[in-house]
């Protein structure tokens, strides 16, 4: 008995042990009068530091010395938005009258040359130029062409007296067509230069043939790719197909019978690609393909027309890549099926209500279709026809023909890939025939697009504001005068010029509009060309790349908040006026959110299909002050070596004269103003208040110097800044480089913390929301390198009206605040703790506790673990900050972002097949080996062999479907994330959160005069498998298929452009294509018939969700 009772009394004294510890557990406490005792203290000593080195009250002392001589101005949006669209108007209007000039160049000199069959003539190929060989001989059309790096020209060498030819190498070279053609174009050299001595601001200027050569001024030098191959085309670009043809609904119908399998199919695919890429956002579409029975290529798009845009676009070619062949083709069902949504959207206003097209892909057509034309097309043929005969089979060619000539349509043979390009494009040159008989010169504007001959470097996307490296086009079409070919309508070719929109944007300047102001533009399909939140880049490792559907988002998807599209309507339709809306805004990469009273203001550009909106932010963003100092004593200030100005601002215009622009905005405003340049065109108004600026922040430069001269600057106070509304920055390094630990910041690379064209620093944005006065504290993670910043706006006020006048402060290092919130929070061991209620004398650097200050986004500045600064706190203790928000303390915001890019899931699909035999793996491989040297001797064109430029092949080749498809590893997608807000009405908070066997008491207190608070929690109580961690991390948004497929097809409202040519009774329609012979040699069709008779007993086809090839 003794063994059991001495257990059974050891047992008692655990228990007893036990209760009395997780009782001493549940009663400790963290005395809350002492946590505000370390807020109050820090809140001094903080104050006191950021007021020191920064000199905020002597900036704010300056300001309320001058009041008496300023003058508040409250901003009148309507008439800002008429005075900027106004600018715009007449910018854009100038290069409308470039591109016209060219236009009647080129036209007249077609119309005094006549064709010359054996003309001779050399040009400088850009592809050929300053190539010479060993010996220094210059190939054919090559020879020395002089070329001089060019500012106004993204610094690429450049000719700006002479223009050059690029050819594609699938184009011979020396064709008469094209060296007639070319020598006609010779006339625009002049213009060209002429141009652009009558407006310096003018960029590229082409002209793009009909028979494939780019005229491009300034010349260049063009840079094939790795394979020697200029793939570049310039009748594929957008501002060629819109200016040559009218917006039309196309509908593409691909034979997918038995019989089109292996090139046929692959050839045939390459055709409604291309054909795609021959739409743009003006256009509608759909794709259907059948055998026995109609197939819609996406069965979401049954029966309608959707707007090729280039998601749809996208969308359609990715689904075309899994059509399979299979059964017997019967068009007629899929003609009639084809008329019929044409028909609809024609009677019901639908589509774009102008051009209608079939596209009739297939490799032969048996059927009799009068019946169909004569129910649905005849006698109006309002709907063309084209028809696409694939492969080397002519046995259908008359039918197929038939079809096309008798529904004003184009029939084309293509045989080998090699040949899709050519025939394709000749239905744009039908569709133009209305509008060249006409001679209607339209001017189109292109949507928003990158550059192509820009390079895309790390720097230059670094460098300038991502929604503003997109371009615009304004182009033309150039016709045949000649009367004897004018029911042919010949297109001549298309001219053009780019707008780079950052030139457009620079017209709405940025002081104007405040810190959270702001300007955009947008298409007549609600498209956005620029926006300060438009984001075409996404991040591919390490590489910056173009979004799939960057020219495509819809200001809906910007603007959200418009949650009724009352804005977008309005601005699509061309309206003018205004509208407040209230928002949910986020700066700093979309972290802290802020709610904003925003008034948009709205006009059309006349003339282009544009509108111009802008936002002007209620409250301080709706009033600015001006002020009035002396030049002299203006520039006095403005060059002390702390200055420096906006350097993407236009303060001068320094493109217009070449002799300018090697001066940087400064220099120029300085020059400007010393009299020595009086010819640079300068804003006076942002003159005026830089040099008020520079006078009343001069005393800063003094009192900085001060401290720094008397050794009075802290270890960790690194540097001093302040920013007014006109650009103006000045700055002090109290560390030096090599002690800093802050190196980039307010550097050139820093963008987010210098005023750009697309907004005002991060610091000057959070400072304005902030109360005035009040330090608003925030921490930097530069990939690992932690600071802190401390900001804080000034003001000036006058006759009752109080403005903004900019925001100041200072940059420390993380230790130096560490240093001081460790002396505060921890009592020394004497402390009178009689009067104390809980746990006395209490510490930070005590194991028992966790101490951290919290921004009022949730945002970690100060934590024993430094790899927990810079996070958000709900990642670090979720069951504290889940309480917070409980509470009332934090308040979540939701944010979306219609822009992101998710990761896509992997898929591939194999392209082998099960093999029954060895033997069977044998006759496989002969059917192969046959059939690719069949193929090869087919596609191979002896002709070529006497033009050297054919050896270059386009690698377009064969198809390579036997490989693994590279699939996209990020995709665009929706995405909500939550954002976190410190209800500063809430000042202190404590609990106790139950986690299992503990309590966890925290403690809550906001460090007064700033946007912090200080948490001070239990350690010992682990509280992660009851609470998780509550993330930022961006979902994406999943939608059902009846979601997805209504929001796909959804038609938005748009505004239509305002000419269509689709008819024209001089139209020869006779002109409808043609058949070459094609003519085998006995062996070619020996060795065909022998491939055709091996045997195909024991083969598997593929399964019905491959592709069979």
């Amino acid at each position: 008995m003794m063994p059991i009772s001495f257990g059974f009394t050891e047992f008692l004294g655990i228990l007893v042990f036990f209760f009395l510890w997780t009782t001493a557990q549940a009663q400790m406490k963290i005395p809350p009068e002492t946590v505000q005792q370390w807020a109050n203290t820090f809140s001094v000593q903080l104050r006191e530091v950021t007021t020191k080195y920064s000199g905020s009250l002597l900036l704010q002392k300056k300001l309320k010395d001058v009041e008496s001589i300023i003058q508040i101005v409250e901003l009148d949006g309507e008439e800002l938005v008429k005075d900027f669209s106004n600018e715009i108007e007449r910018m854009l209007g100038s290069k409308m009258k470039s591109v016209k000039r060219l236009a009647e160049a080129a036209e007249d000199a077609d119309l005094y040359h006549d064709f010359n069959a054996t003309l001779a003539f050399d040009y400088y190929n850009s592809m050929m130029i300053n190539s010479p060989d060993e010996d220094g001989n210059y190939p054919e059309l090559g020879g020395e062409f002089p070329l001089e790096e060019n500012e106004h020209f993204n610094n690429l060498p450049v000719n700006t007296q002479q223009s050059d030819i690029q050819v594609p190498t699938n184009v011979y070279n020396k064709e008469p067509a094209i060296l007639n053609a070319i020598y006609n174009s010779e006339a625009l050299n002049d213009v060209f230069i002429n141009n652009f001595l009558k407006d310096p601001t003018l960029t590229w200027q082409y002209f793009g043939s009909s028979t494939g050569f780019f005229r491009i001024y300034p010349g260049i030098k063009w840079t094939p790719d790795a394979n020697g191959v200029a793939a570049f085309d310039c009748r594929n670009r957008n501002w060629y197909i819109q200016a040559a043809t009218s917006p039309k609904d196309i509908i593409i119908m691909v034979d997918i019978s038995g019989s089109m399998k292996g090139l046929k199919m692959t050839i045939a695919k390459h055709t409604i690609n291309t054909i795609l890429d021959t739409l743009g956002e003006n256009d509608f579409v759909n794709v259907i393909a059948y055998t026995d029975y109609i197939r819609y290529v996406e069965p979401c798009f049954r029966g309608t027309l959707v707007q090729a845009d280039l998601d749809n676009r996208e969308h359609f070619k990715m689904l075309v890549e899994e059509l399979h062949v299979k059964g017997e083709a019967k068009i007629k069902n899929a003609m009639k099926e084809a008329f019929k949504i044409l028909n609809e959207a024609r009677v019901n206003g639908q589509g774009s209500m102008c051009n209608q097209a079939i596209m009739l892909i297939t490799d032969g057509a048996m059927e009799d279709f009068e019946s169909v034309f004569e129910e649905f097309n005849w006698p109006e043929r309002r709907v063309r026809v084209f028809t696409y005969l694939i492969g080397r089979e002519m046995t259908f060619a008359q039918n197929t023909k038939w079809i096309a000539c008798n529904n004003k349509g184009y029939y084309t043979h293509i045989s080998t890939l090699a040949d899709v390009q050519e025939n394709v494009m000749e239905y744009l040159h039908v569709l133009s025939r209305p509008m060249v008989i006409n001679h209607d010169h339209d001017i189109i504007w292109t949507e928003a697009y990158m550059d192509t001959v820009l390079p895309t470097t790390k720097e230059l996307f670094t460098t300038k504001a991502q929604s503003l490296l997109l371009m615009t086009s304004v182009a033309m079409p150039v016709f045949s005068k000649k009367k004897e070919t004018l029911s042919h309508g010949i297109l001549l070719g298309v001219v053009g010029t780019d707008i780079p929109l950052l030139e457009v944007m620079k017209l709405a300047p940025r002081y104007m509009l405040g810190a959270h102001g702001y300007a955009f533009l947008i298409t007549n399909n609600g498209y956005i060309l620029a926006h300060p939140d438009l984001r075409p880049l996404y991040k591919d490792g390490k590489k910056l790349k173009p979004k799939p559907n960057y020219n495509s988002v819809d200001l809906s998807e910007v603007e959200w908040e418009d949650t009724d599209e009352t804005l977008r309507t309005a601005m699509v339709r061309g309206e003018t006026g205004s509208l407040t809306i209230n928002i949910r805004a986020s700066v700093d990469k979309g972290k802290r959110p802020l709610y904003l009273i925003n008034d948009y203001f709205y006009t059309n550009i006349d003339e282009t299909p544009f509108s111009f909106g802008m936002v002007l932010t209620k409250g301080h963003g709706k009033v600015l002050f001006r002020g009035n100092v002396s030049v002299e004593e203006g520039l006095h200030d403005l060059t002390s070596p702390d200055v420096s100005i906006a350097a993407e601002w236009t303060y001068c215009e320094t493109d217009i004269d070449p002799a300018h622009r090697k001066h940087t905005q400064l220099q120029a405003a300085v020059r400007y103003l010393l009299g020595k340049d009086p010819e640079l065109e300068c804003d006076e108004v942002l003159l005026q208040q830089m040099l008020f600026d520079a006078v009343v922040t001069a005393p800063l430069e003094a009192y900085w110097n001060a401290l720094m001269l008397n050794d009075r600057v802290e270890p960790g106070a690194e540097t001093a800044f302040l920013g007014t509304r006109s650009g103006l920055m000045r700055i002090i390094r109290y560390a030096g480089m090599e002690t800093r630990v802050a190196k980039k910041f307010l550097t050139a690379s820093d963008k987010d913390n210098l005023f750009t064209m697309d907004h005002f620093p991060l610091w000057y944005r959070l400072a304005v929301e902030n109360t005035p006065g009040s330090f608003y504290y925030y921490i930097v993670n530069d990939k690992g390198v932690k600071y802190i910043i401390a900001t804080t706006s000034v003001t000036v006020s006058s006759k009752g009206k109080t403005a903004v006048a900019g925001a100041i402060g200072v940059q420390m290092s993380l230790d130096m605040l560490e240093k001081r919130f460790w002396t505060i929070a921890k009592q020394p061991s004497d402390t009178d703790c009689s009067t104390v209620e809980g746990v006395c004398p209490l510490s930070c650097e005590s194991a028992d506790l966790n101490c951290f200050l919290v921004d009022n986004n949730g945002f970690v500045l100060l934590s024993k673990e430094r790899n927990e600064v810079g996070r958000f706190f709900g990642e670090v203790d979720g069951s504290v900050m889940a309480s917070l928000i409980k509470m009332g303390m934090f308040k979540k915001v939701s944010l979306f972002d219609y822009q992101a890019m998710c990761k896509n899931s992997h898929h591939h699909s194999s392209g082998a097949r099960p093999l029954l035999s060895p033997f069977y793996g044998i006759v496989a491989l002969i059917r192969w080996f046959f059939s690719n040297a069949l193929m090869f001797l087919l596609d191979f064109n002896f002709c070529g062999l006497w033009h050297s430029d054919y050896f270059v092949d386009a690698k377009a080749g064969y198809h390579t479907t036997h490989k693994q498809k590279k699939v996209e590893a990020m995709k665009p997608c929706d995405t909500a994330y939550p954002g976190f807000m410190y209800d500063s009405t809430v000042k202190e908070a404590n609990s106790l959160i139950k986690c299992g066997r503990c309590q966890k008491m925290f403690v809550v207190q906001q460090v007064p005069d700033s946007n912090l608070v200080l948490v001070v929690t239990e350690a010992d109580c682990d509280c992660s498998r009851q609470y998780g961690t509550i993330p930022l991390e961006p979902k994406e948004i999943k939608y059902n298929a009846t979601v997805k497929c209504n929001r796909m097809k959804s038609q938005k409202i748009r505004r239509r452009p305002e000419s269509c040519h689709a008819y024209h009774p001089k139209e020869n329609a006779k002109d409808c294509g043609g058949a070459s012979t094609i003519s085998l040699s006995v062996l070619l069709f020996s060795l065909s018939l022998l491939v055709s008779l091996v045997p195909h007993t024991g083969h598997i086809p593929a399964p019905t969700n491959q592709m069979s090839l």
